[in-house]
């Protein structure tokens, strides 16, 4: 069937993501332990309203209802993530039979509803024994998440055939040490920083070969990265040309050494003395072969040709279009995000696996929640991303973040994300606009 510029290929994946932290709640439930995000939100000061993951959606005891309303809008693959501190409560030896028994009384609840899971390993909430050992400085925690992978694909490989290994690196072994906004939250030298970086590619290689040793034939596997985005401001051959350069210069450390088998020399000359300690054979499991790339699309920033440097990038102005009060909204990110992955990288599957708009947002009068900013975004991205497909970029599916408004990390329960109003009071999900637009968007594979 020759595609419109409104339809998406046959097959394309349509679903929605959320992860364990953020809905999960029930957070000292069943043997889970705390996590570095527990820890933090109790810090004074550190999450808005001094919010804390405590109950949050109460998915714990809610999912077969919050499957239920996924199953009526059509949802039928969903993106989550798998607590480590449930499953492992101090981060290595000990398993917890009951965080098992959770996550296969999840995955029965989505096979009764006809919803594909898509689990991740690992989304931000560190055991914070783990932590409290050195966390992603130091070496033990490969081999930490190395055992914690093996125990997920023994446990849930016979029935689960795709998997994430980890959810935006930058976030927690970058931002936290830097911007000292997410948990754990403190400063770390440039060398110990890049030295994170590597440890957290190694535990991706792990999962991968978890995947490969323990899962069952036909399984899946990739990497979910919020890969630093840049649009040319202008599509010119030089503008085009700069932004391949910025891209690079941006994305080598992570998605580049991940799929190019090693660190690029311009991205170590760059480094100096703060580059980190690479032992033989390293690469041979970080570049261990995934089967595509996930790319949560959220930030970008606009890049023109330069003489100095070859590239250029842009500030904002003020008063320039933002969602969550800082994500600038740029949707020629979906194209230029995806198609520089796949020209410079090689990446030969992409999925979108989060994309969303957050606000504050309350329902009105008559008890509805029209969202038509956030239905509009959600158009204008998925055109680009249509425009992406249409030019030959092998993107396979989308995820929209997320299913429902939840814990959003330092902005705690006041931005809100979802398609689905939560009311934190009494639980209750309410779908908005967008998700019925999504609804209809996911049943004729188009934009509608």
């Amino acid at each position: 069937m020759k595609l419109t510029p409104l339809t998406f290929p046959k097959n394309f994946v349509w679903g929605v993501a959320a992860a364990a932290p953020q809905i999960e709640g029930a957070y000292a439930t069943d043997g889970k332990s705390l996590s570095t995000w527990d820890v933090y939100s109790r810090i004074p000061g550190k999450v808005r309203n001094g919010d804390t993951l405590d109950v949050a959606c109460d998915h714990y005891h809610l999912f077969d209802k919050d499957f239920a309303m996924m199953a009526k809008l059509g949802v039928r693959h969903y993106r989550l993530s798998i607590a480590w501190p449930r499953i492992i409560p101090e981060g290595r030896g000990a398993v917890n039979q009951k965080g098992l028994d959770f996550y296969h009384r999840l995955f029965d609840s989505m096979e009764k509803h006809g919803i594909l899971p898509w689990p991740t390993m690992f989304h931000w909430d560190l055991p914070q024994a783990l932590e409290d050992a050195g966390g992603w400085r130091e070496p033990g925690i490969v081999e930490a998440f190395s055992e914690y992978a093996d125990v997920l694909v023994k446990a849930y490989g016979s029935r689960i055939k795709r998997w994430f290994t980890l959810n935006e690196l930058p976030c927690f072994v970058i931002d936290p040490h830097i911007d000292l906004n997410k948990s754990p939250g403190y400063p770390l030298p440039p060398q110990a920083i890049n030295q994170n970086i590597h440890h957290a590619l190694l535990a991706h290689g792990h999962g991968v070969r978890a995947v490969r040793e323990y899962g069952q034939r036909g399984s899946l596997v990739g990497m979910a990265d919020n890969t630093t985005g840049v649009v040319p401001v202008t599509e010119t051959p030089e503008d085009i040309a700069a932004t391949q350069k910025a891209y690079a210069h941006l994305n080598d450390r992570i998605i580049g050494a991940m799929l190019t088998g090693g660190y690029s020399t311009t991205y170590l000359r760059r480094l100096g003395k703060d580059r980190p300690k690479v032992n033989r054979g390293d690469f041979d499991l970080i570049s261990l072969p995934a089967d595509f790339l996930g790319i949560n699309c959220y930030f970008s920033n606009f890049v023109r040709s330069a003489k100095r440097g070859g590239f250029e990038i842009l500030d904002f102005p003020p008063g320039y279009p933002t969602t969550a009060g800082w994500l600038t909204t740029v949707p020629q990110s979906m194209y230029w995000t995806t198609r520089l992955a796949a020209e410079l990288y090689g990446a030969k599957n992409i999925y979108i696996t989060e994309n969303g708009y957050g606000t504050l947002e309350e329902p009105d009068g008559n008890g509805e929640i029209l969202d038509l900013h956030r239905r509009e975004f959600l158009r204008l991205y998925l055109s680009e991303l249509r425009r992406a497909i249409g030019d030959g970029v092998p993107i396979r599916g989308y995820f929209a973040w997320s299913f429902m408004d939840n814990f959003e990390w330092n902005d705690g329960y006041s931005t809100r994300f979802g398609l689905c109003y939560t009311d934190y009071k009494t639980q209750k999900r309410t779908p908005k606009l967008s998700a019925r637009w999504y609804s209809r968007v996911m049943a004729e594979n188009r934009l509608v």
